[in-house]
């Protein structure tokens, strides 16, 4: 099969267990190839990542999961989606495929993920790229700290009691759900908002369409962002990592910040004209960082 040919193949749809739940993956092939894992972020899916996977899919073997509550996998029987639950979940994933050593390239809450994980492995991960992944700013994480441990529980209770009662929102069409989609994110191109749209929901037994993660997902646990013990995680990092972020976006600069100080090795970019999402909103500009990245 020519190489034109098989780009043209989209991934293949797998399954693995963690904790006991049924969590999906796709795998683009090229088994031989080094691993690549590309871990999305919070209430996106794995087919984020299409765009990029195309792209690099001849150098890489690329497998890129939905984490629990999100996408084709598996919801949590109860609210808490807690960090190390989804970090045990891709440490589970890497184990069983025998993905170690590998690259990582993540998103957002994939993002911190990731940097959890490589903290707590650092001898199995290679290179390490992460787009926004270092979660809550200093500002927002003071701001936080202002309000006690237990009303932080007691506001988590409630919230979860909200979300109880929040049922799926249901869209009458695929144009309708696109709207939605390209309204969170202005920069998206309508080809783009449109493929993720279609990748995002499922349709509904009355014909209408939700989209695909848990809400639950939407609920912060209640202890939060330890700040103590994630930057001791940073800190355990060796391999050479990539910080990346959007000048437009709601997160703050790692280096003015202090937050880049934490990492041994660690590379940061601020890519002009993009927001949260820039592996969509600047994909050759993200694509050119991370293959020279890689390639130094």
């Amino acid at each position: 099969m020519s190489d034109s040919a098989s780009s043209l193949i989209g991934p293949a749809s797998q399954f693995y267990i963690s904790q006991r739940l049924r969590l999906h993956y796709v795998d683009w092939g090229n088994e031989g190839a080094e691993p690549l894992l590309l871990i999305h972020g919070g209430r996106d899916h794995c087919r984020n990542w299409d765009w990029t996977a195309e792209a690099m899919r001849d150098r890489y073997h690329i497998v890129a999961p939905d984490l629990r509550g999100h996408g084709d996998s598996q919801w949590v029987v109860g609210s808490s989606y807690d960090i190390n639950d989804y970090v045990c979940d891709i440490a589970q994933l890497i184990h069983q495929k025998g993905l170690a050593p590998l690259t990582i390239i993540a998103h957002s809450m994939g993002g911190a993920i990731a940097l959890r994980y490589t903290g707590l492995y650092p001898e199995t991960v290679k290179t390490l790229v992460v787009i926004e992944g270092l979660g809550p700013s200093p500002k927002m994480i003071a701001e936080r700290n202002q309000i006690s441990d237990d009303q932080r529980v007691r506001n988590w209770i409630d919230e979860v009691r909200k979300l109880s009662s929040r049922l799926p929102r249901r869209y009458d069409s695929i144009e309708e759900a696109y709207k939605r989609m390209q309204g969170e994110n202005p920069h998206l191109s309508p080809e783009r908002a449109r493929h993720l749209t279609v990748h995002g929901v499922n349709q509904n037994e009355d014909g209408t369409y939700s989209w695909k993660f848990d809400n639950y997902v939407r609920a912060f646990p209640p202890m939060g962002f330890d700040e103590e013990a994630t930057t001791k995680l940073w800190a355990r990092i060796t391999c050479p990592t990539l910080l990346i972020r959007g000048t437009e976006s709601w997160a703050s600069d790692p280096v003015k910040d202090g937050r880049a100080q934490h990492f041994r090795n660690a590379k940061v970019v601020n890519v002009e004209g993009a927001g949260h999402w820039v592996q969509h909103d600047k994909l050759e500009e993200f694509l050119a960082l991370v293959n020279d990245f890689l390639a130094e």
